[in-house]
């Protein structure tokens, strides 16, 4: 089969691999497109260096194509999208509910073959059957608005506040079409004026940077999502945060970011961490919503390559100018 693999940072080989066999509890999936996410991005750039040569990309959609001897409540044929975060189920954040920080989880495209190429093997309770009603370019979207979902439940923040979101890459124009459509009042920033504007076209308002900490409490701000993944961005939001409000840090920044313990406490600030999702019931509500037509992901999908071609969209999406990319394997 053919499959892209990351060789080294900026680095991608589209190569011929061996078609992985099904396990017992396993599905083989015959893979049609894969979206990139902004960590495949960060895996490309070298941001974070795997051991060793891998094959990256998580949001995949496509057909069953074998049945483990185990599996059950699955058909050859049947279209299916991936949850690529497996937890191990047994350790004590597990045992807890909180198998999105186990820490021994397997992860598709970081420490397991990932979805950019023809085939994977997946764990069958975490691969979910696609209703008709969802078009394909909403499919390959459920994964990262699984992810915009689990951040607005973890604010407590309800329908009809006045929210902010920082930082409108895929999950963040996701996050913004999420909450328009449960009722929350939107205003958003980003220094890419394009996506700024899809945004808008939606019905969010544009946050300034001149005054923000007063337009912030003006607005009666509830809660503000930190969807840019740069320590920069997130001291900005620690600082103008105004009074009882909440941070939810929904993007990967791995720098240091600083705040002052007076301001948090005293003014009843919270800061409160996002990360992927919740098993299983994130992923049956994305899809739920998505079949019931309330929402269309897709929507944000400003490009697709072939697989031949991954390096080239890799490039664009490290550039930020895209929203979303979408990797065909035919």
């Amino acid at each position: 089969m053919k499959a892209a693999v990351l060789e080294n940072p900026q680095h991608i080989q589209v190569k011929n691999l061996e078609k992985p066999v099904p396990q017992a509890n396993e599905v083989l999936i015959r893979l049609t497109s894969t979206g990139i996410c902004g960590s495949d991005v960060h895996l490309y750039l070298g941001d974070r260096l795997l051991p060793v040569p891998t094959v990256l990309g998580h949001e995949g959609i496509g057909f069953v194509e074998a049945i483990g001897a185990k599996v059950s409540g699955f058909q050859i044929g049947q279209r299916v999208v991936i949850e690529p975060n497996i937890p191990c189920g047994t350790c004590r954040f597990c045992q807890q509910g909180k198998g999105n920080i186990c820490p021994n989880k397997q992860v598709v495209g970081v420490n397991s073959p990932g979805c950019f190429a023809e085939y994977i093997c997946l764990n069958a309770d975490f691969c979910w059957k696609l209703p008709d009603s969802i078009s394909d370019e909403d499919a390959v979207c459920i994964e990262p608005l699984a992810v915009a979902l689990h951040a607005l439940h973890v604010s407590t923040a309800p329908p009809n506040a006045s929210i902010a979101i920082f930082g409108l890459g895929a999950i963040g124009l996701l996050l913004c079409q999420l909450a328009l459509t449960k009722g929350y009042r939107v205003w958003v920033k980003d220094l890419n004026v394009e996506k700024q504007a899809l945004a808008e076209a939606r019905g969010a308002g544009i946050l300034p940077l001149e005054g923000l900490e007063a337009f912030l409490y003006e607005q009666e701000i509830a809660a503000i999502f930190d969807c840019v993944g740069v320590a920069k961005a997130t001291n900005l939001i620690l600082e103008t945060a105004p009074r009882g409000s909440e941070i939810i840090l929904v993007g990967l920044a791995n720098e240091l970011a600083q705040f002052v313990p007076l301001k948090i406490a005293r003014e009843g600030i919270s800061i409160l961490p996002s990360i992927i999702y919740d098993h299983p019931q994130d992923f049956a509500e994305t899809i739920e919503l998505i079949a019931q037509d309330k929402i269309h992901p897709g929507q944000i999908i400003s490009g697709r390559y072939p697989l031949d071609k991954i390096e080239e969209a890799m490039v664009l999406a490290v550039s930020g100018k895209a929203s979303k990319l979408v990797v065909d394997m035919k």
